[in-house]
């Protein structure tokens, strides 16, 4: 008689035989290849393992056991990203010291792993609280410091009122922290930064000549990211300050009718006295706090928000007033945290003009704006563009990306593919002086256009 299978008792032999043998540790015989597999480290919770933990080491636990089994000297470690204060906050809620409270959930993640019988080599266990450890991180950031590439800068984050901790947009659910349900506010702090941009153009050049399947260069290409366009200028009237947008369609700057600028944009605040609905103001200010970046930046959510009574911008190439809006689907942490908005030509902008009553204008001939944005508009001829009348688009943004820059009483060309000026006057058959003057602005390409 077959005896019946018991998954308890034969993996409990196994993985006491794998960790006595050390069947999954890496050695140092070089006359084999070499395979490292690493995961994403997790942070040792009070509630321990989830579903999200075991997805990702499943897949490469059965990598790293393919690679041995064809010989290769294969490393495959585990560790802990044990620092975070909402241990401390545990620890100091329930009067316990955080270093327990991190080595008794370290000790319950370690089990349940081990349960699984997953063939990381134990041996080379870390943990980011070990000052082994972290003595390296802190000489890897005095590094990056030194050299200019770490920098502090204020920005908007979202913040658990409960935890008092930082929230990654993934970790905030209908409005709540993932971890306690506690509400989360989006608020300014005062955030170390690391110059990735810097570094995007080699990033995305080093992409050719790593061993990867193509669908994963291509999402890690469209990650990093990369745009070309420029930084615009538009005056606010009867001030000296001025919005700075940035742009990839530059052609298009004749459709503007409006700008919105994101519920953090410090040019709020700076005018304050003069903004004659100060209280609606403020009020949508405090229910942007309470969305993440997703919820504020999803296409397909209604559009709101509120005109800034009192202020108006100066549409650069036509002279024309137009108003300024706050809204939420602005970002702060996006571009310049505000925008020029061309409703013919773009749906979240389209959506926004139809629910506020503001003007939409075709400036690239195809569809019919009143009925939706004509979005598909890579490719057309321009209309209602005064001088860029007739242009095809691409013939449209190469006549626009030459423009007049007034430094030192001289016309100063800026070329396109440098922000540097070439030191040469525009000739008069290239563009109208009096159409630029004044309009100052820098093309560049990077991330997010940050």
């Amino acid at each position: 008689m077959k005896s019946s299978y018991n998954p308890k008792e034969i993996e409990k032999k196994w993985q006491k035989i794998w960790e006595e043998k050390k069947a999954f540790a890496a050695t140092d015989d070089y006359s084999k290849p070499k395979f490292y597999a690493l995961v994403e480290f997790p942070y040792p919770s009070g509630q321990g393992l989830h579903v999200g933990h075991p997805r990702p080491y499943t897949a490469l636990d059965i990598v790293a056991r393919k690679r041995r089994m064809q010989g290769y000297n294969v490393l495959y470690p585990m560790g802990w990203d044990a620092f975070g204060l909402p241990t401390e906050n545990y620890a100091i809620k329930n009067k316990i010291h955080p270093k327990e409270v991190t080595k008794q959930n370290v000790a319950r993640f370690k089990a349940q792993l081990q349960s699984l019988g997953y063939s990381f080599d134990w041996d080379r266990e870390i943990n980011t609280t070990d000052p082994n450890y972290f003595k390296w991180t802190q000489w890897i950031f005095l590094k990056l410091f030194k050299a200019g590439l770490a920098y502090k800068s204020e920005m908007p984050i979202n913040w658990c009122t409960s935890c008092k901790v930082g929230l990654a947009n993934e970790e905030v659910v209908n409005g709540v922290c993932e971890r306690c349900g506690a509400p989360v506010v989006r608020k300014v702090k005062s955030e170390w930064m690391l110059k990735i941009t810097e570094y995007a153009d080699k990033l995305i050049k080093d992409l050719d000549d790593v061993d990867y399947i193509e669908k994963v260069k291509v999402s890690q290409k469209n990650w990093i990211g990369k745009s070309m366009g420029a930084e615009v200028d538009f005056s606010i009237k009867g001030k000296e300050d001025k919005l700075r947008v940035y742009t990839t369609r530059c052609d298009t700057l004749f459709g503007v009718t409006y700008m919105v600028v994101s519920p953090e944009h410090p040019i709020i605040d700076k005018y304050q006295s003069e903004i004659k609905n100060w209280d609606e103001i403020m009020a949508y200010r405090e229910a942007a706090a309470k969305k993440s970046d997703f919820e504020r930046a999803e296409l397909a959510k209604e559009k709101t928000g509120v005109q800034i009574e009192g202020l108006t911008a100066i549409n650069p190439v036509n002279g024309k007033e137009i108003p300024i809006f706050v809204s939420d689907y602005v970002l702060m942490s996006y571009g310049t945290g505000a925008i020029m908005a061309v409703p013919a030509h773009d749906e979240r902008d389209w959506a926004f003009a139809k629910k506020f009553g503001l003007p939409i204008v075709e400036v690239v001939q195809g569809g019919n704006v009143e009925e939706e944005a004509f979005t598909d508009c890579e490719t057309g001829v321009m209309v209602n563009s005064d001088f860029l009348d007739g242009l095809t688009v691409e013939e449209a943004k190469e006549k626009i990306k030459v423009y007049i820059d007034i430094q030192d009483g001289k016309t100063i060309c800026i070329c396109k593919r440098s922000n540097k000026g070439c030191g040469k006057k525009c000739e008069p058959d290239v563009v109208e002086r009096d159409k630029f003057a004044g309009w100052k602005s820098t093309f560049r390409r990077n991330r997010f256009g940050q």
